[in-house]
């Protein structure tokens, strides 16, 4: 690792020409500067990987790229060319293209609809788009179907429909914003092995992500940001994910401690038989049964799409479920709203925090409130109390590690993973007795990551049940005493987080491992067999559980 430098605009770096340089690039907001004095050259034919903590400013960076902000001071290059961008529009002219953590696809159209609106112009509406995007697709791996509406792809392949909308564009460099939260690690070497094809034929990638193991086995360099400014850069074969963390977040790293189980035999939640169907029939939720006791973490491991969205609306009351129960300790709660759920005790860290989980326009103290309005220190007998509300967001914030300038700054101010951060410190605040955790890392930094999970294995000793819902294989097996999978819409395997590996989980996760039995289920299958994933069938209901 070395400090940062940056040569002459156009200069060849390493025997290559430089695709994207940023010198001295400084953004300041009320209250905060964002960037100071930022440097960042990106070769061609590379992937170059940005990192750092939450708030780093790393968003507000690749903002300034792809001309959705403009910089205070700085300059910005491409192809050796100095430029300036008053919208993304600009960008893509000098061939730019962004691709968002969360997809822009609209549902109701084809992928080519979705590839061509707002480029009309470049190629038509019928065969030559038609044309351009097979072109495409097959030059660089894509394996996207024109005709196909968005709404029948999964994750991995959206991805590829915004990776070739902004090739369509004519992009040469692309910005891939975490571009492997959502995706199975098949996926992700599928999606690695696009990039590598991209950067053969001579693109660029800048790649951002807080998954540190992927950003060294796919970068060719790694640029660090820490607080705003560019602290070092890194060669991947020099360096380990521990190193890089260090250099994120400028200290070493606790070690971690090996968990002991705090699993009880007094069940919290209980569901029975949980089904919900389309208008057509299809079942989203398929006879989904379940226990999850004081003390015990399940971890519910699937692709999205799969009815973790319905199976989380149902249990915090978004949405009932067609037929089935929901018992609390030893109450029945299916009939419940959300409200009388929440004051009861259930905790809801949701999966779309910008839906469900935050008043973006509103100030943080606010935000702090929602979904607690009717409880300490937010109220006070009827009425509110700001003071005391404002008050515990302040410690919420500094518990938390929340980067913020103050408490009465919006929400949409702050960067994700500070959003996220916000919302796991009030969640966990009231003490839930039950906390439905729906991806509660994303977007998180390995810092910010680690301190969730010391804050949920507390909350676990001392007696909480969580349901785990997680892109993150690595979190669903390390933080879980009970792992299964859900597929279309059915709880169809088992595994134990002590043995599977995330390869293991991933491949049952896409129903290739389905109906694996357990070693002692299976006669003609020793049971130490090497590589064999521990993985059984699920039981289809409690009473099975006990049996």
């Amino acid at each position: 690792m070395n400090a940062s430098s940056s040569p002459p605009a156009g200069a060849a770096v390493n025997g290559q020409t430089t695709a994207v340089e940023l010198a001295g690039i400084t953004k300041r907001f009320p209250g905060v500067v964002a960037n100071h004095d930022i440097h960042l050259t990106v070769r061609k034919g590379t992937v170059h990987a940005l990192v750092g903590e939450n708030g780093a400013g790393k968003s507000t960076l690749m903002k300034i790229l792809y001309g959705m902000q403009k910089p205070d001071e700085g300059t910005i290059a491409i192809d050796g060319e100095q430029v300036a961008f008053s919208s993304p529009a600009d960008a893509i002219v000098r061939g730019i293209g962004m691709v968002h953590q969360h997809f822009m696809l609209a549902d109701n159209l084809t992928v080519l609809e979705n590839v061509v609106l707002g480029s009309e112009k470049l190629y038509g509406i019928g065969g030559k788009a038609r044309r351009k995007i097979k072109e495409l697709s097959e030059r660089y791996g894509l394996g996207v179907r024109p005709d196909v509406l968005v709404e029948e792809l999964g994750v991995a392949a959206r991805q590829r429909v915004e990776i070739l909308k902004v090739l369509y564009r004519g992009a040469r460099t692309l910005i891939l914003d975490e571009p492997t939260a959502v995706l199975v690690p098949q996926e992700v070497d599928a999606l690695f092995d696009n990039l590598r094809e991209l950067k053969s034929e001579g693109l660029s990638v800048i790649f951002i992500s807080h998954k540190l193991g992927e950003v060294l086995s796919v970068a060719d360099e790694i640029t660090v940001i820490r607080r705003g400014t560019t602290v070092g850069t890194a060669v991947p074969a020099e360096t380990t994910p521990r190193q890089l963390a260090e250099m994120m977040v400028g200290s070493e790293l606790p070690t971690p401690e090996t968990a002991e189980s705090t699993v009880t035999d007094r069940p919290v939640i209980t569901v029975d038989k949980l089904r919900q169907q389309m208008p057509g029939g299809k079942a989203l939720l398929d006879d989904i049964s379940f226990t999850i006791h004081a003390g015990e973490v399940l971890g519910i491991a699937g692709v999205e799409g799969n009815g973790q969205t319905e199976l989380v609306d149902a249990l915090i009351g978004l949405k009932a479920a067609d037929s089935g129960t929901i018992t609390l300790i030893d109450e029945e709660i299916t009939a419940w709203p959300t409200r009388k759920r929440r004051e009861q005790g259930i905790g809801y860290i949701p999966e779309d925090r910008h839906r469900h989980g935050l008043l973006l326009e509103a100030p943080l103290w606010e935000n702090r409130i929602l979904g607690h309005v009717t409880e300490k220190p937010n109220a006070k007998g009827f009425w509110l109390d700001p003071k005391a509300a404002q008050e515990d967001t302040r410690r919420i914030v500094e518990e938390y590690d929340v980067r913020t300038p103050g408490i009465d700054v919006t929400a949409a101010s702050l960067s994700g993973g500070n959003q996220q951060k916000l919302i796991v410190g009030r969640e966990m605040t009231h003490k839930p007795r039950f906390l439905i955790a729906a991806h509660p890392t994303r977007g998180v930094d390995v810092g910010a990551q680690a301190a969730i999970w010391d804050h949920i294995r507390e909350a676990r000793r001392e007696g909480l049940a969580v349901l785990l819902i997680s892109a993150d294989l690595d979190e669903l097996i390390g933080l879980s005493d009970t792992l299964r999978v859900i597929y279309n819409g059915k709880l169809v395997a088992d595994a134990d987080p002590a043995t599977i590996t995330p390869e293991e989980l991933g491949s049952a996760m896409t129903g290739a491992a389905t109906g694996h039995l357990a070693h002692d289920e299976t006669p003609d299958t020793p049971a130490d067999t090497p590589g064999t994933p521990e993985i059984r069938k699920s039981p289809e209901s409690p009473e099975d559980e006990a049996r």
